[in-house]
């Protein structure tokens, strides 16, 4: 099966938030990994010692995965995935930006360096999703959709 560019960038998209699902339930990739909480800002578990965690919050990157490389078996899906997942982190960003790392609303849980990553993936994400949904061969040959 050949795939077009924007089905191999939610391929790669999801198989990262897979992996990093994964690593989230490590100890050691995840330091302080005694005191992983399901939700909440209590958790002081970090993956990389840097990205706050939870259950809760390897959950989501589990099931991003999972609907990145589902949804990379066609291209208006995965142009989907890539756009729809990027307005989600970017949202994520914003709640990051404006909850109080240690109130009960920080429920993800998130913290500074959490929220830059949520912008850059967030905008990433969408910037692949609206370039490469353009290029409709597999080959990667830009040809405007609807022409």
């Amino acid at each position: 099966m050949t795939r077009t560019p924007v089905q191999v960038a939610a391929l790669v998209v999801g198989a990262v938030f897979l992996a990093v699902g994964v690593l989230g339930f490590v100890p050691g990739v995840t330091t302080n990994y005694d005191s992983l909480e399901f939700a909440g800002h209590e958790s002081e578990a970090a993956l990389f010692g840097v990205f706050t965690v939870s259950v809760l919050h390897n959950i989501v990157h589990l099931v991003f995965g999972v609907a990145g490389i589902a949804m990379s078996r066609t291209a208006p899906a995965a142009q989907l995935f890539l756009l729809g997942g990027g307005i989600v982190y970017l949202a994520l960003w914003v709640y990051g930006m404006v909850v109080d790392e240690h109130s009960s609303a920080n429920f993800v849980p998130v913290n500074t360096a959490d929220n830059w990553l949520h912008l850059g993936l967030g905008l990433g994400m969408v910037v692949v999703g609206l370039v490469l949904g353009r290029v409709t061969t597999p080959g990667g040959s830009y040809r405007a959709r609807h022409t």
